[in-house]
C-alpha cells in the first residue's frame, strides 16, 4: 500500500514498486477532474484504489452520504474511468462513538450499514476503515477499546468489511467478552439506547483504576441549569453544553440573558481562580472551549433578537491582533486571544504574516480599542516599531500592545513607544493580558496605570542610556584570539554519504520517542521543570491533566494521519575562511555551492578563553585538511491548517492550540531524530553512540546543529543560503517568508559540525567594525545589515 497526502508521492512510488499496489487514498475532495486524474493514473499502473467517503462538502457523516458518495464515486470509477471494480476498495469513514455528542451517536451503526449497501449494489466493490477510530472516546482504557474493536469487527465482516486498520493487541474473542460488556459496547455501536453513551462511560469506570465513581462524577447534572453551567465551565466540559444552555434560554426573556447571567457567572469564576493562580492557562482554554460552543448555540437567537429590537451584547471592548508581517507563529497570540474572549473583549485575530497596512486598516474599519503585535523571530522587532511608527503617522490614539518571544520591557520602552505617543504597553506573558486590557478599559483606571507604565519606560530607558555596554575588542583582536584547534593531529571524519538526501512523508511514530516535553508546558505558561513538574504542589494537576490531553491527542495525530513529516539534509566537502565557511560541490573543491558567514564573539574575554566563531570549528582552506559540514530542514507540520481550521470550526481553540503545540514537538524530535541518524548513518562519526533520549536532550553527542537567528548563529538572513543548498522548498515543502521564518510554523532548520571541540556559545554584543565587514562580506549595504543585527548591536 502506498500511503501519502500528497499525489506526487503517490506516483513516484507506483513507478518504483513491484506487484499490485494499492493507493491510500483518492476521493472527490478536490472535485471530479481530480479524481478522475488520479483514477486513470492509478489504473494505468495497475494499482487497485482506496476511495474515501470524501466529496466536495467533505466527509461523508451519515448513511445517507456514505451510500450516495461511494455510488457516484463507482459510477465514475467503472462508467468513465472502466476501473476495474474488483480494484476499488471504498472507506465509508468510521467515525467515534460515545463521545457525548449527540451527532455522533449514529456513526457506528452507520459504517456497518454502508458496508452493506455496498456489498449488494456495487458489485465485486471491497470496504476498508480504521477501527481505531471508533473507540477514542474511551484512549488509555484498553480494555473497553479491545471490547468495541472486538464486536465492531465481528458485525463488520458479517455486513461485508474485508480489510481494516486495527491493532491487532486491542483485539479479543467475540464470544469471550463479558457479557455486561458487551451489550453496552454493542449498545453504543448500533445506537440501541438515547442512554448507551452514559451507560458504558459509568460501566468502564471500573477498567480504569482510580477512576472516581461515576456516579460521583455526574453528581452535579443534580444542580439547577445555572450550576450546571457554571460547574461545567470552570471545569471544561462540553458533553452537555448544548442542551443545558438550551435549557438555561428557556428560562430566561433574552438569549443574551444567557451571557450576561450564568455563563458570564462561570467565566468570571474561571477568571478569579486564573487571577488567584488556582487555575492555568490549559484550563482557562478548555473553559473558553466551552463558553464557545455555548454561545454558537445562542448566536442565532441573539442574532433574531437583534433583527427585532436592534440590540447586541456589548463587550468590554474590541481587540484587533496580528502576528507581524514575515512571522508565522501565533500560538501565543491564540491563548491570548482566547484568554481575552473568555473575559467578553471582542477579538479580531488577523492571523500570521499580517502586513502593516492590513492592521491598521482593519483596526480603523473595526473600530478597534486596541491594536496587539505578536512576533517570535528577531526581525519581528523591527515590524513592529514600524507599525508604531505608522500608527503615529495616521494619527491612531488607540493603546498598542506588543507580545511575543522575542520581545521585552526594554526593547519595548526603547525601540517602540518612543515612536508612539498612544498608550503602549508589553504584555510578558497570556496570564497578563486581560489585567492590562482592564486597566486600559476602566475610566477610573486608566490614566494611573498608563501613568505608571510610561515613566516606568522612562526609567528603563534612562537605565538603558547609562549602560556603557560591553566591553569589546576590535574584530582583529578578536580574530586574534579565536579558538586554535590542533589541526595538525586531527583527521576530521568523511561522511559515508555526501549530497542531498529528502527523507518525505516520515514516519511520525519513529519521531515521538524523542519528544522533549519540557517546552510543551512553556507553551501553556506553566513554569517548571519537567518532569518535576508533574508533581509540583501548585501547577502539578494542571501539568499532568494537560500532559495527558497532550499525549492523547499525539496518538491521534500518528494514528490518524493528521499531520506529515518531511525533511531533507545534505553533507559536503568545506573550509573555513576567515569567519566564513565555504561549502564545496565535491571532493575536488573546485566548485563552492555556497559560503555560510558567521559572526565572532567580540566581548573583552578574561585570559585563557577565546572569541569564538563558529567557523573556528572547521578546518581552514590554507591548512591542507580535509573538512565537512552539513545542513538540515525538517518539518512536522504539513497538513496542520486543516486541522486547526477544523477544530476552530467547532469553536474548540484548545484542540487548535493543541495541536500547534505538538507538531512544534514533533518537528523537534524530528531535529533530534535526524541529527542521531546523521552522526551514527549518513557522516558515521559516532556509529557506536548509545545515548538515552535525555543525554540527547542535554546535548551529551559529539558535535553541533546550530541555527541561523539563535545566540551562536544570530543572522536569520543566513536561512536563504542553507535552504538554497537544500532545495528545501521543494523537497521538504518548507518555504521561508520575506524575513526568513519558516513556513510550516513547525519546521526546524541549521548546519551540522562535526568536530568534538564544536560547542554552543552567544555571539552576544558586535561592534560597527565587524557588522561593516560582515555585511561586506555577504555583500549588503551597512543599513540592510543593521537592521538583520539590530538586537545584537553594542553601538
Amino acid at each position: 500500500m502506498i500511503d501519502s497526502s500528497k499525489w506526487s508521492v503517490i506516483e513516484a512510488g507506483l513507478k518504483c514498486v513491484q506487484g499490485k499496489a494499492i493507493v491510500n487514498s483518492i476521493s472527490l475532495k478536490s472535485g471530479e477532474a481530480e479524481f478522475v486524474h488520479q483514477a486513470k493514473l492509478a489504473r494505468r499502473y495497475g494499482a487497485a484504489v482506496v476511495v474515501m467517503a470524501f466529496d466536495e462538502k467533505g466527509q461523508a457523516d451519515t448513511l445517507a452520504r456514505k451510500t450516495s458518495i461511494c455510488e457516484r464515486c463507482y459510477r465514475i470509477l467503472t462508467q468513465q474511468v472502466g476501473f476495474p471494480p474488483e480494484d476499488i476498495i471504498f472507506d465509508p469513514n468510521i467515525f467515534a462513538i460515545a463521545t457525548g455528542i449527540e451527532e455522533h451517536n449514529g456513526y457506528g451503526h452507520d459504517y456497518i450499514e454502508a458496508v452493506k449497501w455496498i456489498h449488494r449494489h456495487l458489485s465485486q466493490a471491497k470496504t476498508s476503515g480504521g477501527v481505531s477510530n471508533l473507540s477514542f472516546s474511551f484512549r488509555g482504557n484498553d480494555p473497553v477499546r479491545a471490547a468495541m474493536h472486538t464486536a465492531f469487527l465481528y458485525h463488520a465482516t458479517r455486513a461485508g468489511m474485508t480489510m481494516g486498520i486495527v491493532n491487532a493487541g486491542q483485539l479479543g474473542v467475540y464470544a469471550e467478552i463479558p457479557k455486561d460488556l458487551l451489550e453496552r459496547a454493542e449498545d453504543v455501536i448500533f445506537n440501541r439506547r438515547p442512554d448507551a453513551t452514559e451507560r458504558l462511560v459509568q460501566f468502564a469506570e471500573s477498567f480504569e483504576g482510580e477512576k472516581k465513581d461515576a456516579a460521583e462524577e455526574l453528581a452535579w447534572r443534580k444542580g439547577t441549569v445555572r450550576e450546571r453551567l457554571v460547574h461545567a465551565l470552570v471545569k471544561g466540559i462540553t458533553e452537555h453544553i448544548v442542551a443545558d444552555t438550551e435549557e438555561a434560554r428557556t428560562q430566561f426573556e433574552r438569549p443574551l440573558q444567557v451571557i450576561e447571567g450564568p455563563l458570564m457567572d462561570g467565566m468570571n469564576v474561571v477568571g478569579d481562580l486564573f487571577g488567584s493562580g488556582q487555575m492555568f492557562l490549559p484550563q482557562v482554554v478548555k473553559s473558553a472551549r466551552v463558553m464557545k460552543q455555548a454561545v454558537a448555540h445562542l448566536i442565532p437567537f441573539i442574532e433574531e433578537e437583534k433583527r427585532r429590537l436592534g440590540t447586541a451584547p456589548k463587550p468590554k471592548g474590541k481587540v484587533v491582533m496580528a502576528t507581524v508581517k514575515g512571522d508565522v507563529h501565533d500560538i501565543g497570540k491564540n491563548i491570548v486571544g482566547v484568554v481575552l474572549q473568555c473575559n467578553n473583549f471582542d477579538v479580531v485575530d488577523l492571523g500570521v504574516m499580517v502586513a502593516c497596512e492590513t492592521i491598521l486598516e482593519t483596526a480603523r474599519k473595526e473600530n478597534a480599542d486596541f491594536v496587539g503585535l505578536s512576533g517570535l523571530i528577531t526581525p519581528s522587532l523591527e515590524e513592529m516599531s514600524h507599525v508604531a511608527k505608522e500608527m503615529q503617522r495616521l494619527g491612531f490614539e488607540v493603546p498598542l500592545l506588543i507580545g511575543g518571544a522575542t520581545t521585552s520591557r526594554t526593547h519595548t520602552a526603547v525601540k517602540i513607544e518612543p515612536h508612539y505617543k498612544g498608550p503602549t504597553v508589553w504584555i510578558p506573558d497570556a496570564s497578563r493580558a486581560v489585567g492590562v486590557a482592564t486597566l486600559l478599559s476602566s475610566a477610573e483606571q486608566r490614566g494611573k496605570y498608563l501613568e505608571d507604565v510610561r515613566a516606568d519606560y522612562v526609567k528603563v530607558r534612562e537605565q538603558h542610556a547609562r549602560k556603557t555596554g560591553q566591553k569589546s575588542v576590535s574584530l582583529e583582536a578578536a580574530r586574534a584570539n579565536g579558538a586554535k584547534l590542533d589541526w595538525a593531529g586531527y583527521v576530521p571524519p568523511r561522511p559515508r554519504q555526501l549530497g542531498v538526501t529528502a527523507l518525505r512523508n516520515y514516519p511520525l511514530e519513529q519521531l515521538v520517542p524523542r519528544i522533549d516535553w519540557a517546552p510543551f508546558f512553556q507553551t501553556w505558561d506553566l513554569a517548571g521543570k519537567y518532569p518535576d513538574i508533574l508533581e509540583d504542589p501548585v501547577v502539578g494537576e494542571a501539568a499532568r491533566n494537560v500532559l495527558r490531553d497532550g499525549q492523547a491527542m499525539l496518538e491521534r495525530i500518528v494514528k490518524g494521519r493528521w499531520l506529515s513529516a518531511s525533511g531533507v539534509f545534505g553533507l559536503w566537502p568545506a573550509s573555513s575562511v576567515g569567519d566564513d565557511i565555504e561549502i564545496y560541490a565535491d571532493e575536488s573543491r573546485a566548485v563552492e555551492l555556497a559560503t555560510w558567514h558567521n559572526l565572532r564573539q567580540q566581548n573583552q574575554k578574561p585570559a585563557g578563553n577565546p572569541n569564538l566563531c563558529l567557523a573556528d570549528f572547521v578546518a581552514p582552506r590554507d591548512g591542507g585538511v580535509a573538512d565537512y559540514v552539513g545542513a538540515f530542514a525538517v518539518t512536522a507540520g504539513i497538513g496542520i491548517d486543516t486541522k486547526v481550521n477544523e477544530f476552530l470550526a467547532k469553536n474548540d481553540d484548545y484542540d487548535a492550540i493543541m495541536v500547534k503545540a505538538l507538531a512544534d514537538r514533533l518537528a523537534e524530535a524530528f531535529a533530534e531524530h535526524l541529527h542521531e541518524r546523521v552522526r551514527k548513518e549518513y557522516w558515521g562519526y559516532a556509529a557506536g553512540e548509545r545515548l538515552s533520549t535525555a543525554e540527547l536532550i542535554g546535548e551529551k553527542y559529539a558535535g553541533i546543529r546550530p541555527a541561523p537567528g539563535y545566540p551562536a548563529c544570530p543572522d536569520h538572513t543566513e536561512k536563504a543560503g542553507l535552504f538554497h543548498l537544500l532545495d528545501a522548498q521543494k523537497q521538504a515543502g518548507i518555504a521561508l517568508t520575506d524575513t526568513y521564518a519558516m513556513l510550516p510554523a513547525a519546521s526546524v532548520s541549521g548546519f551540522y559540525l562535526s568536530h568534538p571541540e564544536a560547542r554552543y556559545f552567544a555571539v552576544g554584543k558586535v561592534e560597527r567594525d565587524q557588522v561593516a565587514d560582515y555585511a561586506h562580506r555577504k555583500g549588503m549595504d551597512l543599513a540592510q545589515a543593521e537592521r538583520w543585527l539590530a538586537s545584537i548591536l553594542n553601538y
